[in-house]
């Protein structure tokens, strides 16, 4: 077993945990004094350390005691509306379980691993939620954007519910690697996925519905790009957005002629449901 570790200023402690939510073997650790905290995700392999140590920088230590016993606990599945469960349990007799215990449901399997997305945190599931009343609504074949895919959660969803084209998207390599698994695990095909910054990226294509679960600082830097995804008459979901930022959202997203007459907050996080002014006011 081996251990990343690296030191950060308090201030980055809620994209800490945003970064790492999901993995069971990430810890965070407030110093005395309130102004630093240390980072740590624990392996099974030196290679899965040094890659983070690769992202991020730190250092990476081997542990001396076995841990290898000492497997996490899986969270209980979470339930969205009466179309999912999603578990991060990987095992074909967990999965049927699910599938017996839940019938008439889609089970979703994604492990955790350091991709964003695990469907627990409050921002992924209230995006889930959104994405399946979109689906529901449109007919089968509506094309689907999912910008900072993380996992590809949100991507294998939206093929699910009856999603055509779908595009899925993230900066990080190892979070589209992971995505790329996914899709084959939950019985998904046909789904494109890029690494790409979204900030420099030039969109060639529109669609039905865009996703964009990323934060609230290059949301708004991002809406020039975003904006140039979305189809007249399109469903546009934001989401890990921080409630003190969400003034800041959605003005910035008002000026470029998008509204958000839905709105959830859970905890300090809020995800948001809307499209074109235009369309909503017509």
């Amino acid at each position: 077993m081996f251990v990343w570790s690296k030191l950060s200023a308090s201030k980055w402690l809620d994209a800490w945990e945003d970064r790492f939510h999901g993995n069971p073997n990430f810890v965070l650790h407030v110093l005395k004094g309130g102004k630093s905290v240390r980072v740590e995700v624990f392996c099974s392999t030196k290679g899965e350390a040094e890659a983070i140590a690769k992202q991020f920088g730190g250092s990476v230590r081997k542990l001396t005691s076995d841990w290898k016993n000492a497997g996490p606990e899986i969270p209980p599945p979470l339930k969205v509306r009466d179309a999912f469960v999603v578990t991060q349990a990987a095992k074909a007799k967990d999965l049927k379980d699910l599938a017996k215990e839940f019938p008439g449901r889609d089970v979703i399997s994604i492990p955790p691993e350091m991709a964003f997305g695990t469907g627990d945190h409050a921002t992924t599931a209230t995006c889930l939620r959104f994405l399946v009343d979109i689906g529901r609504a449109r007919p089968a074949g509506w094309s689907c954007a999912d910008l900072g895919t993380g996992s590809g959660l949100l991507a294998i969803a939206a093929k699910k519910l009856g999603a055509g084209d779908t595009f899925a998207c993230d900066h990080d390599p190892f979070a589209v690697a992971v995505a790329e698994r996914n899709f084959p695990r939950n019985g998904v095909e046909g789904i494109e996925t890029k690494e790409l910054d979204i900030l420099t990226w030039k969109p060639r294509k529109k669609y039905d519905v865009v996703l964009a679960n990323i934060f609230s600082t290059v949301l708004i830097q991002a809406f020039p790009v975003i904006t140039k995804t979305l189809k007249p008459g399109g469903d546009i979901v934001l989401s890990g957005i921080l409630a003190s930022q969400a003034w800041d959202v959605f003005t910035a997203a008002a000026s470029h002629g998008l509204g958000f007459p839905e709105v959830v907050t859970k905890g300090k996080w809020v995800t948001a449901r809307g499209g074109w002014m235009n369309d909503l006011t017509a």
